[in-house]
């Protein structure tokens, strides 16, 4: 987002603008706030988690909530800076996968070369177009030696890439991959194909437990579009492919703070006592004999 805003106030633009599930918002109402320009965030209404709209909300962004889905949004969007002087910063915008490729040079700076398996949340796709950038011009800088696999996934009901066409109404619990027509559709096709990677889908119920497990093996809490990537990961595993000997990194894109009514929802009770250290003792199972 840093760089499709820097080059917007390159441009003199007054404003920025752009369609979110979420997370977009979120960043472009937080730079726009600290480089005094406006935001505008067009978001399908019902749809966003509170703990993201909370953000955009703060930073005073002039926040639009249509009656339809995030691919409807978009079209407004891209016709609103067609017609105005207001700049665009959904990932069509070409300096958001120039900012967003740099990713994957961390990557492999952290790990010294590029890892076997890369697994994504796909969405609107323009992470996997920007992650495969990024790989791709550090292997060329002579910075790494090979480029990863890119192992994208979708949700179930919001697959158009897997099935091959646009989802009118996508569904799904991870709000932020709940889109039915992605703007880099062609490229997130492009960057699984020339990785030999692969773009699948995986259910609500996996994406549900790759968060819990994430969270209690891994201490990671993440909101469930992230966990996508290790649910994709645990079923491929799960229908036999042998991770064990290659070096694989999962992306997690958001913090489950983003999303705490999903995360708290069907979980059991906590245990509500009197404040007598005894009935603690016995409750937790530390008394003697208990």
């Amino acid at each position: 987002m840093v760089v499709a805003v820097a080059k917007a106030l390159e441009a003199n633009s007054k404003a920025i603008i752009c369609a979110s599930t979420g997370n977009t918002s979120a960043s472009a109402a937080a730079y726009a706030a600290y480089c005094g320009v406006g935001a505008i965030i067009v978001v399908p209404k019902g749809k966003i988690a509170l703990g993201k709209m909370a953000q955009a909300i703060i930073y005073r962004a002039k926040i639009v909530a249509i009656d339809g889905n995030f691919d409807q949004a978009l079209a407004i969007v891209r016709s609103l800076t067609q017609k105005h002087p207001i700049a665009l910063v959904n990932s069509l915008n070409p300096h958001r996968l120039e900012g967003q490729k740099t990713a994957a040079f961390e990557i492999i700076d952290s790990l010294g070369e590029a890892p076997d398996y890369l697994f994504i949340p796909v969405g609107n796709a323009g992470n996997i177009t920007a992650y495969w950038k990024g790989f791709v011009q550090y292997r060329q800088a002579g910075k790494a030696k090979i480029t990863p696999k890119m192992m994208g996934f979708q949700a179930e009901g919001a697959a158009p890439i897997v099935r091959g066409y646009v989802i009118e109404q996508p569904e799904t619990v991870a709000s932020a991959i709940r889109i039915g027509n992605p703007a880099s559709w062609q490229k997130a096709a492009a960057a699984r194909d020339e990785s030999d990677g692969v773009i699948d889908m995986v259910s609500d119920d996996e994406i549900l437990s790759a968060q819990r497990l994430m969270a209690t093996k891994g201490g990671v809490f993440g909101e469930p579009a992230s966990a996508a990537s290790l649910a994709g990961l645990v079923k491929l595993s799960q229908k036999g492919m042998d991770f064990s000997k290659s070096r694989v990194v999962c992306v997690v894109t958001g913090t489950g703070l983003k999303d705490t009514e999903t995360a708290v929802k069907d979980t059991e009770p906590f245990l509500e006592l009197p404040a007598d250290l005894a009935a603690v003792e016995q409750a937790l199972g530390l008394a003697k004999g208990g």
